[in-house]
């Protein structure tokens, strides 16, 4: 598994953009079989693909299957079953002024495709783009983060293996790689990322007006109001907020509860944690560590304003930080200036819910807000805030259904995948009109005969 070179580079493109013009990946057969080799490569690498994130994040086999593995496997299903008839010619309606003309949508694939994963799911956030890149009849060269470095070099290994390189091939490295990347020319390039990270990325992309769907975070907030099941509630906070140790894109950033149920809603989340975790969570084999070092001194960092109600314990040797609530949080404390990334949940309190959506809408737009409440308030939540997405008494699940979109807008993203759309977001929807020769009407050549007639139906 070597680090990319600038000449290695210009070799792979020029080879994908061979492969892009002769017109093979254009065939629906050719890409259905493509997606049934990477299910198949999947399945056979199952085992060691759990083994690899639990060396590099210590996911257990339980969650490396659900949030990541899973995830992949129905998507390439969920494609499977579709594409002959996502990729069809749609007909659309075709106005009486331009009869007796047909008007048509075609799908064609965008080219040459960038996927550029993070380190938090690397390879659910790798592989699941790299579906719908396949889906919609794009060449692909994809690069994982250099932070988990056992899955990439299992995923170097898994797409040598099932792909020719001028079609799909895996680039490594760090920084300077990314970089050099960026300088290319590509037909589409997808990110996740960091807010600040998807800047540099649109930046580069501008050079060539390149497309970008850009899959960011930011802070998601989690708010509780009075008439909320607090029981159920506690159980689902606790839950989406440390898998992965908190280390999710879409995971809720912070609680704004209702100042009336605060303390019991604090203390059943507490309870809930150790219901899950032990009393002891770092002897648990299902909570998993943080990254690395660098990611652990920012969280230390961070803690260190409000009152440490639960949790709070830190191993700097074995990177883990236990789940920790964070009281008598204000707005201006670092811990609420970024995402958090971690298994750290700062409180802050309201009186009414507009209240809560003043706050929310004083910040950046959210990747996804979680409303906790009866229905009547949830919406009106929805209503008057703005995220790529929301989960009504519940967390991460609307990330679970390929019918749905997912992305962000704004700060936390642009540009939206899973199902359908994955196959949208690498596909160029083009326009046509077929026109008969058999008749012509002369209305719109010059000198514009029958002007005033004309008026009347355009």
């Amino acid at each position: 598994m070597e680090n990319l070179t600038e000449n290695r580079l210009n070799s792979i493109l020029e080879k994908q953009r061979l492969f892009f013009a002769s017109h093979a990946t254009k065939n629906i057969d050719f890409r259905i079989s493509q997606l049934k080799k990477l299910k198949e490569v999947i399945r056979k690498y199952q085992s060691d693909i759990t083994k690899a994130l639990y060396a590099d994040l210590r996911k257990s086999e339980q969650e490396a299957y659900l949030t990541e593995i899973s995830i992949v496997n129905q998507e390439i299903d969920y494609h499977l079953a579709n594409i002959r008839e996502w990729s069809q010619l749609k007909k659309v309606h075709t106005p009486i002024h331009l009869l007796p003309s047909k008007s048509r949508i075609q799908y064609e694939p965008l080219g040459v495709a960038l996927i550029i994963a993070p380190w938090n799911y690397p390879f659910q956030l790798l592989f699941n783009p790299l579906v719908g890149a396949i889906s919609a009849g794009c060449t692909t060269i994809l690069k994982p983060s250099p932070y988990t470095p056992a899955i990439a070099a299992l995923m170097d290994k898994i797409i040598i293996e099932t792909f020719d390189e001028n079609y799909v091939a895996i680039v490594q490295g760090g920084k300077e790689e990314n970089e050099m990347l960026l300088k290319q020319r590509f037909d589409i390039i997808f990110f996740t990322g960091s807010p600040t990270l998807g800047k540099v990325v649109m930046r580069a992309a501008a050079e060539y007006l390149t497309p970008v769907i850009l899959e960011l975070g930011g802070k998601s907030p989690c708010i509780v109001d009075e008439t909320a099941n607090i029981d159920v509630a506690a159980k689902r906070i606790a839950w989406s907020k440390t898998i992965n140790a908190g280390q999710t894109c879409i995971a809720p950033d912070y609680l704004l509860v209702h100042e009336s149920v605060k303390d019991k809603l604090l203390t059943k989340i507490e309870a809930e944690l150790v219901k899950m975790f032990g009393e002891d969570c770092q002897k648990s084999e299902f909570y998993p560590r943080i990254v690395n070092h660098k990611a652990l001194e920012r969280l230390k960092k961070i803690m260190q304003h409000g009152t440490i109600r639960f949790g709070g314990k830190i191993d700097e040797n074995d990177k883990f930080i236990s789940p920790t609530i964070i009281d008598d949080v204000k707005a201006e404390y670092p811990i609420m200036q970024e995402e958090i990334f971690g298994p750290l949940l700062p409180v802050l309190t309201f009186k009414s819910i507009q209240e809560s959506i003043d706050f929310v809408n004083k910040n950046e737009k959210p990747l996804a807000i979680y409303i906790y409440s009866n229905a009547n308030t949830a919406n009106e939540v929805l209503l008057k805030t703005s995220s790529g997405g929301a989960c009504i008494n519940d967390g991460l699940m609307h990330i679970a259904n390929h019918h749905l979109p997912f992305g962000g807008v704004g700060n936390s993203g642009m540009g939206g995948y899973h199902g359908h759309r994955s196959f949208l977001a690498f596909s160029n929807e083009k326009a046509f009109v077929s026109s008969s020769t058999l008749i012509d009407l002369p209305f719109k050549y010059v000198p514009f005969k029958y002007f005033n007639w004309i008026k009347k139906i355009i």
